[in-house]
């Protein structure tokens, strides 16, 4: 039986119930680039400029940079972005809504009240002023209402909408986080994909980081932590409660402190091993016969 988890987006009591890094994702030169879309939940801050495909923003999300959308951007009410926004299809922009540079729209415009874009705007298609439901919140409690229906099926078929039905998985922000250079925070679990390069300290509920990444950072969390294959953590891994697993060829630049700590043999810590309970380290046969 497949796990349910493992779709376009996760459908669990919140869609925005984890941070989501997906495979791939690079941040460079200020900018969050990643192939697939970006959903950011209501009220986070997101210091970077953002690329991907379809960008969506919950109300008062604030962004550090430009927005680059090869297809669609919604960005709900009270949204601020610092720098411009180019969007390569459709654009709807909530009431109040701050762009500080310019707004460039190929496709349609859908724009609220009061919305100030300081260097004006361009569409080539029709531009339509009016305020209609917010998109993404109309997408969570429609979702929201199918899953405490038992409507699974039907859920996973809006979800797969509001991805554009795409193999490649979103990048997710919880509702009330923070990504900057400092610290990428958030209540909730954290996953990060194989072969990213980001900057700064994980912070959140548990942390799972997969195969042959670099973060520039520290990791933090209240539970476990995971750190796959060949990644590099030049920082120090830290839980409150949980246990610590660093698997074969992984790094960690500098301490590691924990309740349990679980070290593969050809695995590396720099630093200081820490753990109030076992320490256990795992032979590499006993790798291969798990698998």
């Amino acid at each position: 039986m497949e796990d349910a988890s493992q779709g376009s987006v996760s459908l669990g009591s919140d869609p925005l119930d984890a941070l989501e890094i997906p495979d791939g994702t690079t941040v460079e030169e200020h900018d969050l680039v990643t192939d697939g879309d970006v959903i950011v939940g209501g009220q986070s801050t997101v210091e970077f400029g953002v690329r991907g495909r379809n960008v969506f923003a919950g109300e008062r999300v604030q962004f550090g940079g430009d927005i680059e959308a090869e297809g669609d951007c919604r960005l709900d009410v009270w949204c601020d972005v610092a720098g411009n926004v180019l969007v390569g299809q459709d654009a709807y922009l909530g009431e109040r809504v701050h762009v500080g540079g310019r707004l460039m729209v190929s496709g349609d415009l859908d724009i609220g009240d009061d919305v100030d874009i300081e260097e004006g705007f361009e569409a080539s298609g029709w531009i339509v002023i009016r305020n209609p439901v917010p998109t993404l919140v109309f997408y969570f409690i429609v979702l929201s209402q199918l899953l405490r229906l038992g409507e699974n099926e039907a859920a996973d078929e809006l979800a797969e909408s509001l991805t554009g039905d795409s193999e490649i998985d979103p990048l997710v922000v919880p509702r009330g986080s923070t990504v900057s250079d400092d610290a990428w925070r958030a209540s909730t679990p954290a996953h990060v994909g194989d072969d990213c390069r980001l900057h700064g300290n994980l912070r959140a509920e548990s942390i799972t980081v997969g195969e042959d990444n670099n973060i520039f950072g520290s990791l933090r969390a209240r539970g476990d932590i995971t750190v796959g294959p060949g990644t590099r953590i030049h920082g120090d891994v830290t839980t409150r409660n949980g246990t610590v697993t660093i698997e074969g060829d992984a790094r960690i630049l500098g301490d590691v402190s924990c309740s349990e700590l679980e070290l593969h043999e050809n695995a590396a810590v720099d630093g200081t091993m820490r753990a109030k309970g076992d320490m256990r380290i795992v032979r590499a046969d006993v790798s291969r016969d798990a698998e």
